[in-house]
């Protein structure tokens, strides 16, 4: 198997399918969520939504580069999500987030070992690989954040009925 091919799968694994690390995965923590759950503010922490948000904000990022594109993300922009108003509004941000992620996988597993190690858009970011690496570290932390709020919300329902 290509060095490519293993992270692709485990970024699958965070973000569509999988349960060996984490025991859970993006989709699985986002789907079934309404818009009221997936914004629903707890104390200082960000909502599901603002996670969701900030960690597609870097898959698209870093999806354009992939593409050949420039890189034209910020930190300091990843946490803006725009307002929601509908149930639609959430769900449409859930359907981009997990498109994103299968794209980003399926582009990662194209990508040779000898791309894996150049630099990934300019000398001071990296390489591709550490970039990578980073989109799953990064990604694993949030898992951690949302599995966490969604059993905060799911005790606050089971306070209420």
């Amino acid at each position: 198997m290509k060095h490519s091919q293993y992270i692709a799968n485990r970024l699958r694994e965070v973000f569509l399918t999988g349960k060996w690390i984490a025991n859970t995965n993006y989709k699985e923590q986002i789907s079934g969520l309404t818009i009221d759950e997936a914004t629903r503010k707890i104390g200082s922490f960000n909502s599901i939504a603002s996670l969701v948000y900030h960690i597609n904000y870097y898959l698209e990022g870093l999806l354009e580069v992939l593409n050949g594109g420039p890189l034209t993300i910020s930190d300091r922009y990843s946490f803006d999500l725009p307002h929601m108003q509908s149930e639609n509004d959430w769900q449409e941000l859930i359907q981009r987030f997990l498109q994103n992620a299968e794209a980003f996988a399926v582009k990662v597993e194209s990508l040779s070992d000898k791309q894996l190690e150049r630099d990934f858009v300019d000398e001071k970011y990296g390489s591709y690989m550490r970039n990578i690496e980073g989109v799953l570290e990064h990604s694993y932390y949030h898992l951690g954040q949302i599995t966490l709020l969604n059993k905060m919300i799911g005790q606050k329902n089971s306070l209420h009925q």
